[in-house]
């Protein structure tokens, strides 16, 4: 686990958010003390659902927003969106494995393009996939659901995979994250930290759980998160 609570990172994801006044509701929960955009890209191909494309990345950088937009790519084949969304302004762009043909040159285009690069895995996925290509990293994100839908519960073997990629990140010694996704809530939130992870992403335990209190307002959602941090 990271050395230093500060460095933990709250990743509200968009999915959640209500997309009638998306701009609006990234800027709050920003001002909230979330310290990354979330988007959840997906085809209906690799995974069985559509969502959003690199227009709205590209929407949400001209409506005013500058904190980091981590794009996790769930689409397949990823290298023409790679492209996309380096054009759309994105900074991190994450895929899986097994949308890649070239793995190796999916993440150097990431990491020519000027954005951080990572690698997502599936429940099923193992890590060795990332044997040979550490030095192209800046993040590793662990989906803890099967991807697809937001809403779903936190797989608890997750827990263990977050350990055997902070073991492989230590080892490497090189400075990647460590990013969660799926079923991520308060209650979880500090075994998971503990477990290894330093970013988190949460949808409907931000967006959804702030709405029914508040529609305006995230920000006892994201203190109560940070507070859970803190224990870990």
């Amino acid at each position: 686990m990271s050395d230093s609570k500060t460095d933990f990172k709250i990743a509200p994801s968009i999915l959640s958010a209500d997309f009638a006044r998306l701009g609006q509701e990234v800027d709050d929960v920003l001002a909230a003390g979330a310290d990354i955009v979330h988007f959840d890209v997906m085809d209906n191909h690799y995974v069985p659902n559509l969502t959003i494309g690199p227009m709205v990345c590209e929407a949400l950088r001209k409506h005013g927003v500058t904190a980091p937009i981590d794009a996790h790519l769930m689409v397949k084949p990823v290298d023409r969106l790679i492209g996309d969304f380096i054009d759309a302004g994105a900074s991190y762009i994450t895929f899986h494995p097994e949308a890649s043909e070239h793995i190796d040159r999916s993440l150097q285009m990431i990491r020519d393009g000027g954005c951080r690069s990572g690698l997502v895995f599936n429940p099923g996925t193992p890590l060795t996939f990332l044997d040979y290509v550490m030095d192209k990293v800046d993040m590793i994100l662990l989906m803890s659901v099967n991807p697809g839908f937001g809403g779903q519960s936190f797989i608890p073997g997750t827990l263990d995979k977050l350990r055997q990629a902070r073991q492989r990140i230590e080892a490497s010694g090189r400075d990647i994250r460590l990013e969660v996704d799926g079923g991520v809530n308060v209650d979880n939130l500090a075994a998971v930290a503990q477990a290894g992870a330093d970013t988190f992403v949460a949808g409907s335990a931000i967006f959804k759980a702030a709405r029914a209190e508040d529609p305006n307002r995230y920000d006892s959602i994201i203190a109560a998160m940070r507070e859970a941090l803190a224990r870990a």
